[in-house]
């Protein structure tokens, strides 16, 4: 074997080291400290609250979901799909203003349907559905845990506390679950492990962010996704 064969077989080796170094930094960096804080927003703090300020705690439970759920690819809509996910949400929409307990019931369906048809977990294993969110969806995940318990009080499941929503906090579950099914519609999703930037960022208003009560609709990347056709002053059930 020639010398300059040898050594061109030690550059390419000392190249895929080297690749190889960097992949594992970057993936370790995305499991500690900035990395999980920057990946993470609202839900490193909700984590560090829940493990009682105990950041290597909350650190160790959030790259152990980045471990379990960092890889999983988003599965494209067909078009039939996406017709059927935005008909229903429309029409949730429209039941509020008479119904809006069963509004409420059928977005938490829809975003736990709508989630296991992009590859998520099926909606049957609520905790690891909302674990596997956290990770790709950390801005807007809590949205379906507030309409996920408010559909389960509304169907008397029990919220633990005693307390029963009112049509301002259904209206308010709504809005924030609307924020995870829009995000969760897009078809331009980054590849996995990156994270998209909140609604109100730039980055957020290039692609359409979430709007308030009274918004009216948003366009992402090609489709429309209904806006409320009520105000707080049309519902019929209190």
């Amino acid at each position: 074997m020639s010398t300059g064969v040898i050594i061109a077989l030690i550059v390419i080796v000392a190249a895929i080291v080297a690749v190889a170094a960097f992949l594992a930094v970057r993936a370790r960096g995305s499991r500690t400290g900035r990395g999980l804080k920057s990946r993470f927003g609202p839900e490193y703090d909700r984590s560090v609250a829940r493990h009682d300020g105990d950041v290597e705690a909350a650190e160790r439970e959030l790259g152990a979901l980045v471990e379990r759920h960092g890889g999983l690819h988003e599965r494209p809509l067909e078009p039939a799909e996406r017709e059927r996910f935005e008909a229903r949400w429309t029409a949730a929409q429209e039941r509020f203003v008479d119904s809006p307990r069963e509004a409420v019931a059928e977005a938490d369906r829809l975003v736990a349907e709508l989630a296991g048809a992009r590859g998520y977990p099926d909606g049957t294993q609520y905790d690891e559905q909302v674990a596997a969110l956290s990770v790709h969806h950390a801005h807007h995940v809590n949205g379906y845990r507030h309409v996920h318990y408010a559909a389960r009080v509304g169907a008397g499941g029990g919220a633990g506390d005693g307390r029963t929503p009112g049509t301002e906090d259904l209206r308010s579950a709504m809005v924030e679950a609307r924020a995870l099914f829009g995000e969760l519609m897009e078809q331009d999703r980054h590849e996995s492990g990156r994270h998209r930037a909140p609604a109100g960022s730039t980055a957020g208003r290039r692609t359409g962010s979430r709007q308030g009560h009274h918004g009216h609709g948003q366009h992402r990347q090609g489709h429309h996704l209904p806006g409320w056709g009520f105000n707080r002053h049309q519902t019929k059930e209190g």
